[in-house]
């Protein structure tokens, strides 16, 4: 019989550029192995259920709901949280954006945004408004503030095309 059966594994991740390791049990929510074993709190946890949004990050640069993905389907891939964006020095330019334009409220949904809008704008970083609204459909934000958010990162889309001349 297998002592360590369904107790706690190492796993490794690779989160935020560095190679990290956590000791947990395989279906941990990638969520609490990022906030609880690796002290990355900027992720926040919302619904609970992968509906909200307040979790996203980057799973190898695609917005993805932390709160119900397990560890152990990480392996090989980069993950990417609101922390790997930028420093409070030199932060990415939609939180700028966010800060500069006061467009977030109470604040709990704005790293999931945050990470829903990077992703777009890596991709395309000149979206119309329409393009902004369907990548943060899956964001919930309950004080109502998604046309500042929206405006916000079509703000940060436009410093992002001057600053690469274009």
């Amino acid at each position: 019989m297998d002592q360590n059966a369904g107790g706690p594994v190492p796993i490794a991740l690779r989160v935020n550029g560095q190679e990290r390791e956590v000791r947990t049990e395989e279906e941990t929510p990638l969520l609490y192995a990022l906030r609880n074993h690796l002290g990355l709190k900027g992720t926040r946890f919302g619904c609970g259920l992968g509906l909200c949004g307040a979790c996203f990050v980057l799973v190898d640069g695609h917005p993805t709901f932390s709160c119900d993905t397990p560890v152990w389907s990480l392996n090989g891939k980069e993950v990417t949280t609101i922390e790997g964006l930028g420093t409070a020095g030199e932060s990415h330019p939609v939180t700028r954006a966010i800060a500069e334009t006061q467009a977030a409220q109470c604040g709990y949904c704005v790293s999931g945004v945050v990470m829903a809008a990077a992703a777009l704008l890596e991709e395309n970083d000149n979206p119309s408004e329409d393009e902004v609204r369907e990548a943060l459909d899956r964001n919930l934000c309950r004080c109502g503030a998604h046309n500042r958010l929206v405006g916000a990162v079509l703000i940060a889309a436009a410093e992002m095309r001057a600053e690469a001349g274009r």
